[in-house]
């Protein structure tokens, strides 16, 4: 029965019917629902994976014995996956093996605004991208076809649009085909220099067939109308561009976009008297029509960053955009802030009353950065908190290493935290690392990882005792903090930052939104009490205003954490009876 799907959910039901048999990931703002609902179908093995990397070799792990895989991330994860990606396009693949890649552009949550059409061209494997969910469901089905057909993993390109918007999908029955057989290849598979340089050949021999097959394939499609106008897009630009001009323009949709058809294009281009590629971030499309000799408006109109509209196609190519297309305008702006009771927010109180040196990570406590606290001085990715300390006070010396700190959540440490914190073992810096463990990974929606001991589906799992971890990699001084408590908070800050040797502080509360965690009753203001201070004000807590020169209290946003109550003097800030 046809069904209203969201992109990511349309591609998790293409690869369930497909017959994909394992999946591994790890969870990205706006892949992630991708792999949350093929979680769902029992008959698939799916799993968190600490990082990308792991998810991807997990995935070829499967495909190697001959069953069908996936593997999801979004581009900054694609980076990680790097390694084993390039790789992979030279061994091939036995079962097919589908990874799916979202971009953000735009930056709705994101660290860096990239296009992972570059990870494929560099890669050398064939990357599909989908304008909506109905060509998600089918491109995720046909990717096995053509992994398999062609000997390589595919890659499918979402967006933050595709991802999460809405379109028809017509879902039919789960089709599971046979188990290959894993055959020794030690020529195919074990990829040492000897054996490597006689694949390069192969895998270049195998982009002219894919050259060839995108030439006509399903995946790319010319809509003849007005001759006077051709335009060459893709994704959600597809969109845009039918919105905008209808029948007014033709059109040559692709959906195969690495790699790219030579001719099909170029006989597109001789049917239009004007040429357009309508394309967002990088040139991708321009340039290879620049290559192959055609004259075209590309990059010259349309800017390098940032997501398109259909407004903004219209206006950059001369088109009165009607009423009924204006989005509406100066809407009230909602800068993002930790949620109310965010166990992370005491601490970053104490680190910014401390002065201290923040080099952060990525997760939502990044929003330490945001003022009042503004607690937080770099923030690179994954990971890159405790390397940067490392490097930071290796530089400085006793310059830096009394205030300098790291802070990284718990899944962010399993993700690639770890092998910093070992070169602060190995190479001995003294520096201070906190582990924000607020037993979830919060940032992409309270999934599940190591620390927590339950698995996707919420069943018990391995669950990795960070403690004893930190004192396996050689740390002396591990200490745990509960972030509700100021008072602990700096007198345990302080101790480590004085220790003259390496130490780890794990700030550990759950997740104020977490369903299990119980709440106190909201706070209440004794107005009598109230001086308007303003010193509930410096932790920067939605539930707190000022209203009339005293404090106020949202009860609908209040838990209750006292936090704000240990900074007044005045006894203004009282808890409610039990």
């Amino acid at each position: 029965m046809r069904q209203l799907m969201l992109g990511n959910k349309a591609l998790a039901r293409g690869l369930y019917e497909a017959g994909c048999s394992v999946v591994s990931s790890y969870p990205g703002t706006p892949s992630t629902e991708v792999t949350e609902e093929i979680a769902k179908y029992d008959e698939v093995y799916c799993e968190w994976a600490p990082n990308e990397k792991v998810a991807m070799e997990v995935a070829f792990g499967a495909s190697l014995a001959g069953k069908r895989s996936f593997c999801g991330m979004k581009h900054v994860g694609l980076n990680v996956a790097a390694d084993p990606l390039f790789t992979c396009s030279y061994t091939g693949v036995n079962g097919g093996m589908v990874i799916c890649v979202a971009d953000d552009a735009g930056m709705h949550s994101s660290q860096n605004e990239q296009d992972s059409r570059h990870h494929a061209i560099a890669s050398k494997i064939p990357m599909l991208e989908p304008s909506d969910s109905g060509e998600a469901y089918a491109f995720a089905k046909k990717a096995y076809e053509l992994s398999e057909e062609f000997d390589t993993p595919v890659i499918i390109k979402m967006c933050t649009r595709v991802a999460h918007s809405q379109s028809i999908v017509d879902p039919g029955e789960r089709v599971v085909p046979e188990t290959k057989p894993y055959v020794k290849n030690i020529g195919k598979y074990v990829m040492m220099p000897g054996n490597a340089i006689k694949r390069h050949p192969v895998v270049e021999e195998r982009t002219r067939k894919l050259i060839a097959y995108a030439e006509d394939c399903e995946f790319n499609r010319v809509e003849m109308g007005d001759t006077a106008l051709g335009i060459i897009t893709s994704s959600t630009c597809y969109q845009y561009a039918k919105e905008v001009f209808g029948e007014k323009a033709s059109i040559l949709k692709l959906g195969m976009i690495n790699p790219l058809p030579e001719k099909l294009i170029t006989d597109f281009a001789a049917k239009v008297d004007k040429l357009v590629i309508i394309e967002e971030l990088d040139p991708i499309i321009e340039n290879h029509c620049k290559q192959l000799g055609l004259e075209v408006t590309g990059k010259d109109v349309f800017p390098i960053e940032g997501e398109f509209s259909q407004n903004m196609v219209a206006e950059k190519l001369g088109v009165e955009v009607g009423p009924s297309k204006k989005l509406e305008e100066a809407l009230p702006g909602r800068p993002p802030v930790m949620c109310a009771g965010c166990p992370h927010r005491g601490l970053f109180y104490t680190l910014s009353k401390n002065k201290c040196t923040v080099l952060g990570d990525i997760g939502c406590y990044t929003l330490g950065a945001v003022a009042p606290l503004a607690a937080m001085d770099m923030t690179l990715c994954m990971g890159a908190s405790i390397s940067s300390v490392h490097g930071f006070n290796k530089a400085l010396g006793q310059e830096s290493e009394g205030k300098t700190v790291a802070v990284i959540g718990d899944s962010t440490f399993m993700h690639s935290g770890m092998t910093g914190l070992a070169n602060i073992a190995y190479n001995q810096s003294n520096s201070t690392v906190i582990i924000l463990d607020n037993s979830i990974t919060g940032m992409t929606g309270h999934q599940q990882n190591p620390t927590t001991g339950y698995n996707i589906k919420g069943d018990p799992a391995g669950k990795i005792d960070l403690e004893a971890l930190c004192k396996a990699m050689g740390f002396t001084r591990v200490a745990v903090v509960d972030p509700y408590d100021l008072e602990a908070c700096d007198r345990v800050l302080k101790e480590e930052l004085a220790a003259p040797e390496p130490s780890v502080i794990i700030s550990r509360r759950p997740c104020a939104l977490l369903k299990y965690v119980k709440h106190n009753k909201p706070l209440v203001v004794e107005q009598n009490n109230c001086v308007g201070c303003k010193s509930c004000m410096r932790l920067g807590c939605p539930a707190i205003s000022m209203k009339g020169g005293k404090a106020a209290i949202d009860e609908t946003l209040c838990v209750g954490c006292g936090v704000c109550q240990q900074l007044c003097k005045f006894d203004a800030l009282q808890s409610q009876e039990v």
